[in-house]
């Protein structure tokens, strides 16, 4: 494979869009237009611009959206419609003389502009910036006030992609926004949305560096104008490395495209993720007349060149380099996509802290402000534009497809981070025509039709890159369609052990390409497990949420990786958890297989890949945010043995208990367990590892150690149990953690009869993964014990409460199985459960012919509360006598008063 030689730039930088007027320079001049907007939905879709007067306004700021509050709710689905934004700015600091325009860097996902009631520009497509010339719509100074009306629509489109995807579609103005006033002679801002002026490098190597400029010429005026183009290559420090300086005469409405050659300069700072040194380039129209600058663009650059191989992985600057780190959805907690700046920039800065060396940024672009913190950072990037899960076969959806691909290209064109370009993602996942096979292939035929298109496309507009597309695990069907030889790069999905097969699928996987297309470089796009930290076992399966199963899942897919020169890369599904509104699960409406939650906070996961990753010593506890724990103590014991878990890149530590050593032992797969011996109330965790210096870790939380014998239990007694569940839940807004039923025994407590409720797909064992209502602590009712006959719990004399929780886990509308569980065989379900049952306690009936589903719905949350008196001797004795079918109970809760 031939090397490929690369300078890459900054392209539009924030810093030309969005600065402060005053930190301009003042050939151009830039107005940040985000704040003191009015909002109104038009639910309706009927308002006009005669009629929009007429709407309900709020005052907003950008970046906003509608929907950060109501993909959370419990009802299905969240508004996608037309939305409509109004500002009103005056114009008495735009000079008659020059040009202004409007630049958003994000709408989702289609866009009208009006300016002064007349329609300025339109958009399609919601994660690419585009502008809009607007200064022959302005009102003259001293005229009057200008308005701008934007109306917004996030409906589904099947003309634009994505069609669907396991991610939500905010709608609104969710990015940045810009008033950029230019001279009549300027750099076109008319390409895609680019900045007009595009980098790369004929030659580059570590002793030399010759590099090109193309620039986008424009004179908006009515006279022929004599200027000069200069480039101007500046260092860290300021020093001028190179340069190159063109004069010429600018017709009268003429564009023009100007090539400049600079000089070669020696001895280049070379860019890279241990050391990411930017130059930057200073791009100029100078007047002849005047030598005064009528246009500049400054671009930061990075000298690299890379290259990727099948057989033996990726090479930057020379050098192999094993490609490890995450892809990251834009959402963040509270704020749907409408996110800041800093936000955004702390997202690139955790995957560099992780040990991360590259980022995918999926399946759409993001705020230009994510490059250009990987520029900064050394971190190397993919982009990719939303074709996902579909395509529809038509005209308009093509045109579309390619002019998103156009638009990335250009705007993020002169970014040192991005070394692949992407167009498709599963985009075989959910195949139309599945009952007409003949249909099928036509379809498939239009798929890959248009995938070579976009990759002709790209090819003519960056051949310095590589291309990618993300397949899912079908291997067999990706190949027999034929798109796996279209992109250079090939990129996998792959759920083994999660969605489908176990984990020893998944080394057979990446095989299985190396073998049957040993010349297509293989790079793996996502893989993942759900990680819901509110989820704890000693006893993980897939499926369970639980972090302890997501730091198995990861090890053996970290270990798979990092053992075979040809996978050339690896990014976790995902960096942080997202918003996905159609989900249901542990924490409905949230895709959490992220390393960080969706407020960024790390996970046991994430210690992990540091352990993995980190080029320094590292060692950490790995569940410093498990602060209340709890479990049954140990036979007659006051104590209650459960294993910690220390990740590291050491080859041992020892672990102290409360100042006791637990002894030292020996790391595998970058992690060491300990059975540590929990005492009731405060427990103090030390790990302690040396490599040249003493590392060390310390963690305080707070343990309840559960008597199996209510009796000796000291202080009061306080139950929380899960039936049917082999996993604990931390309630993090009461401070509790409920931990799993057992049987019961003389002198102690538990079920008596029945068996854990087992969902309705293959993947789970145990428990639903229903969307609860009435509850954002789902995992309490997801569990259950069917057929329970008694409960008892001997426990002594004293006034007690009894909470016994309730779910119809079964019947309620028929739902869709969701694409991305592979092998989701889906059994039907009874819509019609009719469970009728009755509750006694201590021989007194407390809840007679309880039929859950007709009192209170399917999948809904029900707590019944009881006052109990129990006498010495007496306990308590919940009988579940059955009426019509056989009766459940989720959970349940004891406190004595």
């Amino acid at each position: 494979m031939s090397q490929f030689v690369c300078i890459l730039i900054l392209g539009l930088c924030p810093q030309l869009l969005f600065s402060h007027p005053k930190k301009t320079l003042p050939a151009r001049q830039v107005i940040p237009l985000n704040q003191s907007w009015y909002f109104s939905k038009d639910s309706s879709a009927e308002a006009s611009l005669s009629t929009i007067s007429g709407l309900s306004w709020s005052k907003v700021s950008l970046p906003h959206t509608w929907n950060a509050k109501d993909v959370m709710d419990d009802q299905p689905g969240y508004y996608r419609g037309v939305g409509w934004y109004k500002k009103i700015f005056a114009g008495d600091r735009f000079p008659h003389n020059k040009k202004v325009f409007l630049a958003f860097n994000g709408i989702n996902q289609e866009a009208e502009v009006y300016i002064n009631g007349k329609l300025a520009g339109k958009h399609a497509g919601g994660y690419t910036r585009f502008v809009v010339p607007v200064d022959r719509f302005l009102r003259p100074a001293g005229k009057g006030l200008n308005e701008i009306l934007v109306k917004v629509n996030n409906r589904f489109n099947e003309d634009i992609a994505p069609l669907s995807a396991d991610f939500t579609f905010f709608g609104g103005i969710y990015r940045e926004a810009a008033l950029l006033v230019t001279n009549p002679v300027h750099f076109s801002l008319k390409d895609h949305g680019s900045n007009g002026v595009y980098i790369s490098t004929p030659a580059v190597d570590s002793t030399s560096a010759h590099i090109s400029v193309k620039s986008l010429l424009e004179n908006n005026s009515g006279v022929a104008r004599s200027i000069s183009v200069q480039q101007m290559v500046m260092d860290k420090a300021g020093k001028q490395v190179t340069s190159h300086t063109i004069t010429l005469r600018l017709g009268a409405g003429e564009q023009r495209e100007l090539h400049q050659d600079l000089k070669t300069f020696t001895n280049p700072q070379l860019w890279s993720p241990n050391h990411p040194y930017l130059y930057h380039v200073v791009t100029s129209i100078i007047d002849q007349q005047t030598g005064k600058p009528l246009d500049r663009v400054v671009n930061a650059i990075g000298l690299r060149w890379f290259k990727f191989d099948a057989a033996t992985g990726f090479y930057l600057n020379g050098k192999p380099l094993k490609l490890v780190g995450a892809s990251r959805h834009q959402d963040y907690k509270d704020l749907g996509n409408a996110v800041p700046a800093s936000f955004q920039i702390k997202d690139m800065q955790l995957l560099k802290r992780m040990g991360g060396n590259f980022v995918r940024i999926a399946h759409y672009p993001q705020d230009p402000v994510v490059l250009k913190a990987c520029d900064e950072l050394g971190l190397l990037a993919s982009v990719e534009i939303p074709v996902v899960n579909a395509i529809t076969e038509s005209v308009a959806f093509s045109l579309n497809c390619k002019n998103m691909q156009s638009e990335m290209i250009r705007q993020n064109f002169n970014h040192p981070s991005v070394i692949l370009w992407g167009y498709m993602n599963e985009v075989l996942l959910r195949p139309k025509f599945t009952s007409d096979k003949l249909r099928q292939e036509i379809y498939y035929q239009h798929i890959r039709e248009l995938a070579q298109e976009l990759e002709n496309l790209t090819r003519k507009e960056d051949p310095s890159r590589y291309t990618i597309m993300a397949c899912h695990g079908d291997f067999d069907r990706y190949n027999r369609v034929g798109l796996t030889k279209i992109a250079r790069v090939l990129g996998w999905n792959l759920y083994q052990g999660w969605y489908s097969g176990n984990l020893a699928d998944f080394g057979k996987f990446l095989d299985k390409h190396r073998r049957e297309l040993p010349d297509q470089p293989l790079f793996i796009t996502e893989y993942g497990a759900d990680a819901d930290p509110r989820i704890r076992s000693q006893s993980p399966v897939r499926f369970d949420k639980s972090v302890e199963y997501a730091i198995k899942f990861h090890q053996v897919y970290l270990n798979e990786i990092l053992t075979r020169p040809f996978v050339s890369g690896a990014v976790a599904w995902n960096l942080a958890d997202f918003n996905s509104e159609t989900r249901e699960e542990t924490m409905p409406h949230i895709n959490n297989k992220g390393l960080l939650t969706i407020d960024r906070q790390p996970k046991d996961t994430y210690h992990l890949y540091q352990a993995y990753l980190s080029k320094k010593p590292f060692l950490k506890i790995a569940s410093a945010s498990w602060y209340y724990r709890g479990g049954i103590n140990d036979s007659s014991s006051a104590t209650c043995t459960q294993p910690v878990t220390v990740v590291t890149n050491l080859n041992a530590a020892e672990l102290f208990h409360n100042g006791k050593s637990l002894g030292v032992q020996k790391a595998e797969d970058r992690a060491i367990h300990w059975q540590v011996p929990f005492t009731d109330g405060v427990n103090t965790l030390k790990a302690v590892g040396v490599k040249g210096q003493v590392i060390a870790d310390t963690l305080s939380l707070l343990f309840k150690v559960y008597n199996r014998k209510p009796g000796r239990q000291t202080g009061k007694i306080a139950y929380n149990v899960l039936l049917g569940a082999k996993r604990m839940f931390i309630d993090e807004k009461d401070k509790i953690l409920w931990i799993p039923d057992k049987i019961y025994v003389q002198g102690s407590w538990g079920s008596v009869g029945g068996e854990p409720y087992q969902g309705t797909n293959n993947r789970i064992t145990y428990g639903s993964d229903k969307n609860i209502m009435q509850t954002d602590q789902d995992p309490i009712y997801q569990t259950q014990q069917v057929g329970i006959t008694l409960y008892k719990l001997d426990v002594p004399k004293g006034k007690y409460k009894l909470t016994l929780h309730f779910a119809e886990l079964l019947g309620g509308p028929s739902k869709e199985a969701l694409a991305y569980n592979l092998d989701n065989n889906h059994k039907s379900e009874d819509q019609n459960v009719d469970r009728v049952f009755d509750v006694r306690i201590n021989g007194q009936m407390y809840l007679k012919n309880f039929n859950i589903s007709k009192e209170y719905g399917y999948a809904t949350a029900v707590k019944k509360v009881i006052e109990l008196n129990v006498n010495s001797g007496q306990g308590i004795n919940i009988e579940f006598l059955p009426v019509k079918g056989v009766p459940v109970l989720n959970a349940l809760q004891l406190m004595q008063q």
